[in-house]
């Protein structure tokens, strides 16, 4: 006999049991005396049968108890990035507290893409970041299994979604530090298209941007017009939310004959790192300088000082999100959580 065509009926027969007794050694072995357990287990290994096919079993049960998360970004993002991270975090307490397993997805690989979308064993997908993604909902979409997407970008109304109010969040930063008294800002924006670094014209910097940023960029501007600031004195600086894009935007700002006393980052990563330049140089924060960011993730707190931040809230869109894909139970419409303001140490009114 063939060894890769040995099935669980052969080796059943060879170790002198019942089919349903084979199939308890592999699947329930607890309710198997020892030494029947010992005798089908080597009469397998003698044949080469490996076990069942677990894929078959729980597609034929309709279930896997598992979730795909995917995103647009490689898969180091989920690792390396701290909204991410800490989302990914949120998620996979509420998968341990049911009992789901969460299967990885990159789209980053074309070409692979839709091979590990279609062979992903899960019950459904959370998608990250689909702005740029088309692909990826396309292909989730013809899986037909329930997905839901989280930081949305784009005006496909048809896909269900989790978001946050962007607009409203970077409102509520921009006011709190025009309300501490600054008036001289620098806004340290994320996903440029194009060339993604660099400081961007006024009129250029709100269709450059992906959605996301764009309405953050947007939020901010529409609050610091409440204090007579013009958008037109704010610069704008690209980065690609990693250190050396924000060192370059921050060496550019503070060579300018009246520097910033306020940054407003898109991003608590970038955030963070405008900190360390700001203090490997001299720079004081928020004595010289105020920083606030944007996220709230776990490093925001143990920054010091600590960051103020505009908070997402990510037990609520991991629950909802997970929820949705056990539960079938996906929005009929586009749901939008509204976001808190966080104030630590980072901001304070400027020196007069």
């Amino acid at each position: 006999m063939a060894k890769g065509h040995v099935r669980l009926a052969d080796v059943a027969k060879a170790a002198g049991v019942s089919q349903g007794t084979a199939s308890n050694v592999f699947g329930r072995p607890e309710v198997v005396r020892e030494e029947v357990r010992e005798r089908v287990l080597a009469t397998a290994r003698e044949l080469g049968y490996a076990g069942p096919d677990m894929k078959g079993r729980l597609l034929r049960a309709g279930r896997v108890n598992a979730i795909g998360v995917a995103s647009v970004e490689p898969l180091a993002y989920f690792f390396e990035d701290p909204w991410a991270r800490a989302l990914m975090t949120k998620i996979a307490a509420v998968c341990d507290a049911t009992g789901t397993g969460i299967a990885l997805v990159s789209a980053q690989n074309q070409q692979k893409l839709a091979w590990n979308i279609n062979s992903a064993l899960v019950d459904g997908f959370i998608l990250l970041c689909v702005e740029g993604g088309e692909r990826l909902v396309e292909l989730t979409r013809r899986r037909q299994l329930p997905f839901i997407a989280l930081a949305l970008g784009g005006a496909d109304t048809s896909i269900p979604v989790i978001g946050i109010d962007n607009l409203a969040g970077a409102a509520m930063a921009a006011r709190h530090l025009a309300d501490l008294g600054h008036r001289r800002f620098a806004v340290l924006a994320i996903d440029q298209f194009g060339d993604p670094v660099g400081a961007t014209a006024p009129g250029q910097a709100a269709r450059s941007l992906k959605s996301t940023s764009r309405d953050r960029l947007l939020g901010y501007r529409q609050a610091l017009e409440e204090f007579g600031i013009e958008p037109a004195s704010v610069p704008v600086h690209g980065t690609r939310n990693d250190r050396s894009s924000v060192d370059a935007a921050l060496d550019a700002l503070f060579a300018m004959p009246a520097p910033p006393t306020a940054i407003l980052a898109m991003s608590d990563r970038i955030a963070l790192f405008a900190m360390q330049w700001l203090a490997a140089r001299g720079f004081k924060v928020p004595g010289d300088v105020s920083v606030i960011g944007f996220d709230d993730v776990p490093e925001a707190a143990t920054a010091s000082p600590g960051l103020t931040t505009i908070a997402q809230p990510l037990d609520e869109i991991a629950r909802r999100a997970v929820s949705a894909i056990l539960g079938g139970a996906l929005p009929d419409a586009q749901e939008t959580l509204d976001v808190t303001l966080v104030s630590r140490g980072s901001t304070a009114p400027p020196r007069s």
